[in-house]
């Protein structure tokens, strides 16, 4: 018999299905999460942009900083790169005397032509910044004029922003040693033209950070 109105009015519901929940509205907080997160992609990637910029310094050779990949053969010998390049507080063993890598001294020293000794790690930071460090062992003040009278002659940017000379001896008597990041050249006495030939090829070139100027960083590589 058909099922009358008033019965089928009377059929318990069907409570298993689950009443519509009401939307809910935007989530602010993720909203905020991620448009900070995107901010910091797009400054990240214009500040990227922005340093290479001010850093290509115009030269189209192109350097590794941070190793000796740079080195000419015939000019200076190359040296192995120290595993750390860390600023520490104390005093440091390196591989080489004088030096051309390694943890060093936060602060690097001030250009100049020194006639008081400059601690090694000091002078690695110097060497972190592609400076060229001078040492000299010239027991005869002749020799140490002679020096002298050359650096004063040097190119200006090569000598007020890019050169620290300092007497070491740690090298033999009557030796000049150059220092580059990663190559260093000893000879004996005071020999201007491979003095020169040692900074035409590695000043401002070989330091991991760059070429930066005792006075403040460079954007180009400094004249011969």
């Amino acid at each position: 018999m058909p099922e009358s109105r008033h019965r089928r009015n009377r059929r318990p519901r069907n409570t298993e299905i689950p009443a519509p929940r009401p939307r809910r509205g935007t989530n602010k907080w993720l909203l905020a999460v991620s448009v900070i997160i995107a901010v910091l992609v797009i400054g990240s990637f214009l500040i990227t942009i922005i340093i290479d910029s001010l850093g290509g310094g115009g030269s189209t050779q192109q350097i590794t900083y941070g190793s000796s990949d740079a080195y000419v053969d015939g000019v200076g010998e190359k040296q192995d790169i120290m595993r750390t390049k860390n600023h520490v507080d104390g005093n440091v063993i390196y591989n080489s005397a004088p030096p051309s890598s390694g943890d060093h001294w936060s602060a690097a020293n001030r250009c100049g032509f020194f006639d008081d000794p400059v601690p090694d790690e000091r002078i690695v930071h110097n060497l972190e910044h592609s400076n060229i460090i001078i040492s000299y062992h010239l027991p005869d003040p002749a020799d140490v004029d002679r020096l002298k009278d050359f650096y004063n002659d040097m190119n200006d940017g090569w000598r007020n922003h890019f050169t620290v000379a300092r007497p070491y001896n740690e090298i033999a008597e009557g030796q000049v040693a150059l220092s580059a990041w990663g190559v260093t050249d000893v000879m004996d006495g005071v020999n201007p033209e491979r003095i020169n030939r040692f900074y035409e090829h590695y000043v401002g070139r070989l330091g991991p950070e760059g070429a930066i100027s005792c006075r403040g960083a460079q954007n180009a590589m400094p004249g011969g």
